[in-house]
């Protein structure tokens, strides 16, 4: 019986919950408080080690909450059944769009954007910069190894493409960024 609450519990949350992990935890809330799972206090612990655990919110609460109940195969149903529908969804998506790649209008579209993408993260990039190297200025003392490291990356980046003539991994920067990190905030 716990199996089938499991499955339809976590089926559920997984059909219902839009909007990403945090929009989804009051609908967790009230399948996991309504079947008597966890307590509040409980709940609440577990929402703030699955926000700190790599993976999703929603995949970790699942997992600990099957297996708190019914053990490893509880735990298996649980997560398998919150993933579910988001993995119909995805299948379906590419299914459709696999059709519509090739439609010329779609192309267009997609060409389009590329440019609004890059805009966005180019103004992430901006926002976070004024936000951690600029705009503490009139209040701290500036903080401008953020600036360096971007600017190490940027130079990396180019230099890479004029150097090596292609253009260097995003995971490869990523990587240099957290070591960067690491050397200037852990070490310096």
């Amino acid at each position: 019986m716990i199996y089938l609450e499991l499955f339809v519990g976590f089926l559920t949350v997984g059909l219902f919950s839009f909007g990403g992990a945090y929009a989804a935890i009051p609908l967790i809330r009230d399948v996991v408080l309504s079947y008597g799972w966890l307590d509040e206090d409980t709940l609440t612990n577990m929402i703030a080690i699955s926000e700190s655990t790599p993976g999703p919110i929603m995949v970790n609460l699942a997992t600990y909450v099957g297996t708190s109940q019914a053990g490893v195969l509880g735990g298996i149903i649980a997560t398998f059944t919150v993933v579910l529908p988001a993995f119909f969804i995805i299948l379906l998506i590419m299914v459709l769009l696999r059709k519509m790649l090739g439609n010329k209008y779609v192309q267009a579209i997609l060409r389009g954007l590329k440019p609004c993408i890059t805009g966005i993260i180019a103004a992430t990039g901006c926002y976070m910069i004024w936000n951690n190297c600029v705009a503490p200025l009139c209040c701290r003392p500036a903080d401008l190894w953020p600036l360096f490291i971007t600017i190490i990356l940027a130079v990396l980046y180019f230099g890479s493409r004029k150097v090596l003539k292609k253009k260097m991994s995003p995971i490869m920067l990523i990587v240099v960024s957290a070591l960067l990190g690491v050397v200037v905030y852990g070490v310096v």
